[in-house]
């Protein structure tokens, strides 16, 4: 199967554009906020969003059925299935919605009970906890028109309208806040905005499609088929709940809302991090998709190395930016008074993390070939020692405490489970896979490394400007090292990586993996 680079490059250079201008807005306008509302304020206002966050486990996995079965059903050319596909989901998400309509009203009634919220914010939690549960519980059965698009690969039409809403969100925010808005308001501008890209994504929809909407249209084997896929993805919808989300809740529980900002200041670093590689590894789920339903292993194959080495060109120099200039970053962000209790938690979530990030295309091959029932297991029992360890470990060592219970089970499963897994599953020898996929990516990082502690030898930077300084020097290095290895083709030259896939023993022997799994 041969890829359209053209829209390959579309894809993820809109979607870096959209990470771009959503760090940029989130590096200066969450430090605005912070000062503004203050670490009481702005606590609640991540522990209210880590709740509701939780309603995503209402998706069942079925936006994962609809980006799969979407690309699936665009390459077969087989239209009334997908307006069944269409029709399915949409009658499932609006029930979804009506459900998690009747938990938000329950939930504003009792969040004095559940957390520990200083009285004069009372009724402000009450107030933010059923505005922001109302949006998701909406959002439902509007999200299945952002789930047909990257079904068809139109990333750079999503990433478009979520730009747009990005910036007008933090032009309204920032106004909001200079005459006199508090919380509340400023929780209604970012929740109502999802709520705006719903419709425009819908209106993109049908302009693609001829689809045709209605009851009549919902099918039971439609159903059937959502639900077979969609349940083995709702375990890793939980366990990525439990892995990633429990922290505030956690720490909400044993300590206090401030101490949720800290953890916070240090976990998001490395949220933007992640989502700087996620927004490259989506555009590997339709491919793959599309790469399995018409049998081409070879283009499998290629997704799965070089998705990864694309993944660690990423994530490799971030890792040793934030390792050296992270304290200067935090200091430079939001304060000095910050670095001292955020850094640590950044670096002991950074390094697992770059393990995870660096494999960021197994995952999502694994989703295209609907072949994820196994890490669905494992990433299930990771995420639940993850929360029993936080648990466990918060008490005596803190917010440290909790990131550490969240390093150690993701560190084991990224090391000892995953690369053996696909590598066995797609028939490609181990070491071949991590020298083709890792090496060359760490051989260039090296100079940037180099060039960094070089630079910390003549000057720490404690502000913004000379931060950037740094920054953009060890841009350059790493810059002009990329570059050369795309102009000489070896950014994506991984050789040949089914060398024994003539042997007809070893494709037995993939083949009966697959099967088992």
């Amino acid at each position: 199967m041969k890829f359209n680079k053209g829209q390959i490059l579309k894809n993820v250079g809109s979607s870096w554009f959209a990470l771009g201008v959503n760090v940029v807005v989130g590096i200066f306008l969450s430090p605005f906020i912070l000062h503004r509302l203050g670490d009481d304020a702005f606590g609640l206002w991540i522990l209210i969003f880590s709740v509701t966050g939780y309603y995503g486990l209402f998706d069942l996995g079925i936006r994962s059925s609809i980006v799969r079965y979407v690309a699936k059903y665009s390459a077969t050319d087989e239209h009334e299935e997908l307006n069944r596909l269409v029709n399915t989901a949409m009658f499932s998400y609006s029930g979804i919605g009506i459900v998690a309509m009747l938990i938000t009203l329950i939930a504003t009634y009792f969040v004095d009970s559940i957390f520990r919220i200083p009285a004069e914010f009372l009724v402000t939690a009450r107030w933010l906890l059923f505005m922001v549960g109302i949006s998701v519980s909406l959002g439902f059965p509007l999200g299945v028109f952002s789930g047909i698009l990257e079904g068809l690969q139109r990333f750079y039409l999503l990433n478009f309208v979520n730009v747009s809403s990005t910036l007008l969100r933090a032009v309204l925010i920032v106004f909001a806040l200079r005459h006199g808005g508090g919380l509340l308001t400023v929780a209604f501008i970012t929740v109502s905005l999802p709520l705006l890209n719903g419709f425009v994504n819908a209106a993109a929809v049908f302009r693609h499609l001829r689809l045709r909407l209605g009851l009549q249209h919902v099918s039971r084997e439609s159903l059937r088929r959502i639900a077979s896929y969609s349940g083995t993805t709702f375990l890793i919808i939980v366990a990525g709940r439990l892995r990633f989300k429990t922290d505030a809740l956690v720490i909400g529980t044993f300590m206090s809302a401030a101490a949720i900002t800290y953890f916070t200041i240090g976990s998001r670093l490395v949220d933007y991090a992640s989502e700087l590689v996620s927004s490259l590894a989506q555009i590997f789920v339709p491919m793959s998709s599309q790469s399995h339903a018409t049998g081409d292993l070879d283009a499998l194959r290629k997704i799965f190395v070089v998705g990864n080495r694309a993944c660690a060109f990423i994530i490799f120099p971030i890792t040793a930016v934030l390792t050296v200039l992270g304290k200067s970053v935090i200091e430079a962000w939001v304060g000095p008074k910050y670095v001292a209790t955020s850094y640590p938690v950044m670096l002991v979530l950074l390094y697992p993390m770059t393990l995870m990030l660096a494999q960021s295309a197994s995952g999502r091959t694994l989703w295209g070939m609907a072949k994820h029932r196994t890490w669905a297991w494992v990433v299930l029992a990771e995420g639940a020692s993850n929360l029993i360890l936080s648990v466990i470990l918060v008490r005596p060592y803190g917010i440290m405490g909790d990131a550490i219970g969240t390093a150690i089970p993701l560190a084991c499963s990224m090391i000892l489970f995953l690369p053996r897994h696909l590598c066995r599953l797609l028939g490609i020898n181990l070491r071949t896979y991590l020298y083709r996929a890792f090496v060359f990516p760490l051989a260039l990082s090296a100079p940037l490394v180099a060039a960094l502690l070089l630079m910390q030898r003549w000057f720490v930077p404690h502000r913004l400007g000379p931060l950037l300084i740094q920054l953009l020097i060890a841009g350059l290095v790493y810059g002009t090292g990329l570059a050369w290895a795309f102009w000489t083709h070896r950014a994506w030259d991984v050789g040949q990586l089914g060398a024994n896939q003539e042997d007809e023993v070893t494709l037995a022997l993939v083949e009966t993996y697959q099967e088992k799994v």
